[in-house]
């Protein structure tokens, strides 16, 4: 039977129950209401029309008027087709005997006992008729009590029905949905055991058949592809085991997956017996495996002792990142993607590193190499300008003027690359002292002092009074400051201004260099920090190594300090770097 028929019969039945229920009902009331209507319309018009007479007689002297005699006619005539009780006629008989009598001109000598039987049938028709009312009282109120009995017992027995319905019929629809929900469940859990089976020969029979016809396709599909899945887990361990960089896998709950024979190797670890152990509890005995999995850090670059010499070793770090398929709580929001752990690879950059070393210390050798021929080439123009040795024209002064230009930027090339290679090998010494901010400022001032007049710039310091002193190699922060100062020289128009700012904020002294020129580009002030970076000129202004910033940034940062730019175009550049207070 279809779920549709066995709803339609469920719901007839019901209404069945509550049709009898009320037909049941509506008979017993109206059989009472019959019984009400009878005492009203018999008995209470006799008592009615009694009263009407007795008042006539009562209240009136013999003889009668005329409209007295028709008054008590007209009742005595009502009351005559209103007889309904046993009795009721042959006291109605007496009555209209004794008013015959009353009303016969020849029988006065009778009037009293005429008057005295009218009297008596009066009261024998009340009589009759207020013992008929007490008996269809009583009726109607045996009638009222077992309507009210059967009335009760229908409706207990309706309410049983109903409230046995209510109870088992949900059952029939939400019973089947709960095991298919079940199964559900159980098939998601890759249990694919699972069978349904139901004999009502209904909608949900058919639908558990095909349920279980989609749980057989699931099995034989998830036991074609589990060969499939193994064997390309194995080829992928193979690949990460054969890899030359060493791999550690994390699941999300912090157990090792995997781990390569290099990894092994690295940390000293028996690969085979760590495989699912927690790396928190592995870390505390491992140093390595600790700057791995936590470095202290931002530093991804590792030195390790392996093959009996020092190498070393870029650290990479990635998540990775699944589809949730998992069940969610009612009262949690359903994620689209999850974390099923992270992997952690350490790349072999020895040769790369050897390889910079070598250009680091090739770069310095050739810088250290170049500064000897240059000196002695500054020597011979300051001698060839000395009037001593002899006068030349304009144009070989000017030829002079472009080889001293040309030469003092060749040094000051040389002497950042001598710098830089000192910043790459870790070489790089910093001689502190407790100075004050405006010594150095003055130094740079003074070292670019001419440069400005040669241009007619003013140089305006903005210095606060009493500033604490700094704690820092003198000589490079004044170099800082001076190839700001140059670089602002460089950059701006002829009787313009550079403004220097010298001032404490918080813990540290801010130095800034302010000029009105161009400006830079946005997509270039992220890069003016990198070594080599020049940014793009219009060919009016020399471009130097593009070292000195980047120098800079290492003799500030080595001092404990920060340096940045603030740039707009059209507006002109401010250079800033901040000192701790000593």
């Amino acid at each position: 039977m279809k779920i549709k028929t066995k709803l339609r019969l469920g719901f007839g039945f019901l209404f069945i129950i509550v049709l009898s229920f009320g037909l049941i009902a509506l008979f017993f009331l109206n059989e009472l209401s019959d019984k009400s209507k009878m005492i009203l319309k018999d008995n209470y018009k006799s008592l009615q029309y009694v009263a009407s007479m007795r008042k006539v007689i009562d209240q009136n002297n013999f003889p009668l008027s005329e409209a007295q005699r028709l008054t008590f006619v007209e009742n005595l005539n009502n009351e005559s087709q209103n007889i309904t009780e046993q009795g009721e006629r042959t006291a109605f008989l007496k009555l209209q005997s004794a008013y015959k009598v009353l009303n016969d001109p020849s029988a006065t000598a009778t009037n009293g006992n005429s008057l005295k039987n009218i009297r008596t049938a009066l009261h024998e028709i009340e009589q009759v008729n207020l013992a008929a009312i007490y008996d269809k009282n009583e009726r109607a109120n045996e009638t009222s009590s077992r309507a009210n009995l059967y009335i009760m017992i229908a409706a207990t027995l309706s309410f049983i029905i109903l409230f046995t319905f209510i109870v088992n019929f949900p059952g029939f629809v939400a019973n089947p949905l709960a095991e298919f929900g079940a199964a559900i469940k159980q098939i998601s859990r890759k249990n694919y055991k699972q069978r349904l089976h139901f004999e009502n020969d209904d909608e949900f029979t058919e639908l558990a058949d095909s349920f279980n016809g989609m749980v057989v396709k699931l099995n034989e599909w998830e036991n074609s592809n589990l060969s499939t899945i193994k064997s390309e887990k194995l080829r992928i361990e193979a690949i990460i085991a054969q890899m030359q960089d060493a791999i550690i896998g994390l699941n999300e709950k912090g157990e090792i997956l995997f781990l390569n024979h290099l990894a092994a190797k690295l940390m000293g670890l028996d690969g085979d017996k760590i495989i699912g152990q927690n790396v928190t509890e592995l870390v505390q005995k491992n140093e390595l495996l600790k700057r791995i999995i936590k470095p202290d850090t931002n530093e991804h670059t590792l030195k390790i002792y392996a093959d009996d010499k020092e190498s070393y070793f870029q650290l990479e770090n990635r998540e990775i990142i699944i589809p949730n398929y998992e069940e969610q709580g009612d009262d949690t929001l359903i994620s689209a993607t999850k974390s099923a752990g992270s992997v952690y690879i350490l790349k072999n950059i020895t040769q790369f590193k050897e390889l910079d070393e070598a250009k680091t210390n090739f770069i310095a050798t050739v810088s250290h190499e170049l500064k000897t021929p240059l000196s002695s080439i500054k020597m011979s123009l300051k001698l060839l300008n000395d009037s001593r040795v002899g006068n030349m024209n304009e144009e070989q002064q000017e030829l002079l003027t472009h080889i001293k230009e040309d030469s003092d930027r060749l040094l000051k090339i040389t002497s950042e690359l001598l710098d830089l290679s000192q910043v790459e090998t870790g070489n790089l010494k910093l001689n502190f002292a407790i100075t004050s901010p405006e010594a150095i400022v003055q130094y740079a001032i003074e070292a670019v002092k001419f440069q400005a007049e040669q241009k007619s710039i003013q140089l305006s310091l903005n210095c606060d009074l009493n500033l604490p002193n700094v704690y820092a190699d003198i000589q490079k922060t004044a170099w800082v400051m001076v190839n700001f100062l140059s670089n602002a020289l460089r950059y701006s128009a002829e009787k313009s201004k550079v403004i220097i700012d010298v001032f404490q904020k918080d813990q540290f002294i801010q130095f800034s260099v302010q000029d009105f020129g161009k400006g830079i580009e946005e997509k270039y002030q992220k890069r003016l920090f990198d070594r080599y970076f020049q940014v793009p000129t219009d060919g009016q202004n020399k471009s130097g190594s593009g070292l000195g910033l980047a120098i800079s940034k290492d003799f500030i940062e080595a001092e404990q300090g920060k340096i940045w730019v603030v740039s707009a175009l059209g507006e002109g550049s401010k250079f800033c770097f901040t000192l701790p207070v000593a």
